[in-house]
């Protein structure tokens, strides 16, 4: 037996000791000592000799014992640190209090009490939701209440082993550093559990402890009649009238009660419901993934359900609700499921072309934003049509942020976008909201129908009009960081040291932008504009033909995600099959040579 191995086996007992001292979750205690006793040390070192790592997203993790994974302790020492920041950071948490959320997940609740009652033994007042609500709601509630912080416990769309803990700042936005890194020092300074930490009762007795689910209810569906553009032309009659019949699904998730309400907020009819979905079901039990970005396999019983109902378009959330997912029933009886950047376009063009119907004389105040690996049709849309558009790193984080910045300056921000189905209609919520996002959508198709246009052949009159813009986005599933860091570090060592490719198969590469290391050619002084981190690998690539391809790797799945973008002016003669079947080959070159699937092991998407 090596030293270094009775070294590693002398930490684990140190910690599995620690753990036992600390927990008073009976089942996550027996899950170490059970672990222990059978002598299973490394997947010990796995779960106790590394911690979360709390970073802008909050948690994520797998739910179960250990320092690693989601589980009462770790809500617990992460509480504790977390609001010694706050009350460091500032002394008016006590009087504004946090506003806190969760969804329907499994241990949710739980995780949502032992938060709140660690926030209320430190005088800090909470608002506590008494049920489910979508994580919109959070983001909407930080402003509505004057909160000083938001959190919401939920995993999103994340497999039904995980759950998670995101944090909202007082303007509404997810938090963006340096707050995840304070926070996570202060995790570090508080990992014994207080003396009252395990203590919920706090939540029944204390006059601190509000719920605010029927006033944020409320209001939230009053502003989100704002929305509706019909309210100001003809009234709800068009949307109350209309033709289409929508197929709705919650995905196992919270979004059923709120959704509906929200079609009636804008004067819809009922939609229909995907029965066997509609009730909260943590163990999403008719769907491999609880993702409805996955496409068709996710949609199989709404496409289903359609069917049997005569019903043409499909709106799906995620089980948190800040997703949607949109597919129009065409002519010749196939499902077209648009992707993020499709419906992202076609929404922006509806809330900008109702916007100048509206306020003609204020569009240049207007802004529309999208993160940078999304697609670059908005950006087309609102240049020729005189708004402002902003680009941002990936995640709602930093256009939420940006937003929240607009604002300040007296603009008015009228949608943002990132490819993975998450939009912002709107600024009642900074962040994605799949509520809100689904019946703009309803009344945009109800709009289109009343004209004989479909949503598709709307979106071809948009391409026509501003460019083809096609993308081919997916991902390979990798669980070894090493690898990850290689294929990224080869990239950046491509042939020769500190130099990158300059073609990938027989396309030349024009510009490169690795927001890892800060470099950017396309720039005079070689250095990118957008910020830069290093935890995180992301790499651009923009070729001579106009392509552009980045890849990047997740900060909650274990992904290499690509996103690709072929583009063709209205002029070019290029129409839109000759440019996908052009970027087919490009994406072909790029997994052969920057990925190489079968070298390095990588696990393709499942289809």
């Amino acid at each position: 037996m090596s030293l270094r191995y009775q070294i590693e086996n002398v930490d684990v007992e140190k910690k599995v000791a620690e753990w036992l001292a600390w927990d008073q979750n009976a089942v996550t205690r027996s899950e170490i000592e059970s672990l222990f006793n059978e002598n299973k040390f490394n997947e010990l070192k796995k779960r106790l000799l590394s911690r979360m790592e709390f970073g802008t997203a909050g948690l994520r993790s797998s739910m179960g014992a250990g320092y690693s994974m989601m589980n009462d302790l770790t809500i617990i020492q992460t509480t504790q640190g977390f609001s010694v920041y706050m009350l460091e950071l500032s002394p008016t948490v006590r009087k504004r209090g946090v506003i806190i959320g969760f969804d329907a997940r499994h241990n949710s609740n739980r995780f949502a009490k032992l938060t709140a009652s660690i926030l209320l033994h430190q005088k800090i007042p909470v608002y506590l939701f008494s049920a489910i609500v979508p994580t919109p709601f959070v983001a909407y509630g930080v402003r509505r209440m004057n909160c000083e912080w938001g959190i919401m416990i939920t995993a999103s769309h994340n497999p039904k082993e995980d759950n998670g803990y995101k944090v909202y700042y007082s303007n509404g936005a997810q938090i963006i550093s340096p707050h995840d890194k304070c926070i996570a020092l202060k995790i570090e300074e508080n990992l014994e559990p207080w003396s009252t930490s395990w203590c919920t009762s706090v939540i029944e007795n204390s006059p601190d402890c509000k719920d605010p689910y029927h006033e944020i209810y409320a209001s939230y569906m009053e502003d989100l009649r704002k929305l509706s553009f019909q309210q100001y032309m003809s009234g709800p009659t068009l949307n109350a009238t209309t033709q289409l019949r929508f197929t709705y699904t919650p995905m196992h998730g919270v979004g059923y009660k709120f959704f509906t309400d929200a079609m009636k907020t804008f004067g819809f009819q009922s939609c229909i419901p995907v029965l066997e979905q509609i009730e909260p079901d943590p163990d999403f039990s008719t769907v491999k993934y609880p993702n409805p970005e996955e496409g068709k396999s996710a949609l199989d019983l709404a496409i289903k359900t359609a069917n049997e109902s005569n019903s043409t378009i499909i709106l799906a959330n995620d089980p948190d609700a800040d997703r949607l997912a949109l597919a129009e029933k065409q002519p010749d009886g196939r499902w077209h499921v648009f992707d993020g950047n499709e419906i992202g376009s076609i929404i922006g063009w509806w809330l900008l072309t109702c916007f100048k119907v509206l306020h003609p004389d204020t569009v240049s105040d207007a802004y529309c934003l999208a993160s940078t690996v999304s697609s670059r049709l908005l950006q087309a849309i609102a240049v020729k049509e005189g708004v402002n558009y902003v680009e941002t790193l990936t995640g709602f984080k930093y256009m939420g942020n940006k937003s929240c910045d607009l604002l300040a300056q007296g603009k008015k921000v009228l949608f943002a976008f990132e490819e993975a189905i998450g939009f912002m209609c709107g600024t009642n919520v900074l962040d994605k909201d799949g509520i809100s996002a689904g019946v703009v959508v309803a009344e945009m198709a109800a709009y289109l129908n009343s004209k004989c246009i479909s949503i598709l052949e709307q979106l071809e009159s948009i391409q026509n009009k501003y460019g083809y813009h096609v993308s081919i986005n997916s991902y390979f599933i990798c669980h070894d960081a090493i690898i990850i860091k290689q294929i990224f570090e080869r990239l950046r060592n491509y042939g020769t040291s500190e130099q990158y490719p300059a073609t990938c198969g027989p396309y030349s590469i024009k510009y490169v932008r690795d927001l890892t290391t800060g470099y950017d050619n396309s720039q005079p002084d070689g250095k990118a504009i957008l910020p830069t981190s290093k935890s995180s690998q992301m790499i651009t690539f923009t070729f001579q033909n106009g392509c552009i391809i980045t890849m990047r790797t997740s900060g909650t799945e274990p992904k290499i995600k690509y996103y690709t973008e072929f583009c063709s002016k209205p002029d070019s003669g290029f129409n839109k099959e000759a440019v996908k079947r052009e970027l087919q080959k490009i994406v072909q070159c790029l997994i052969e040579c920057f990925f190489e699937p079968e070298k390095n092991g990588l696990i393709y998407r499942e289809d």
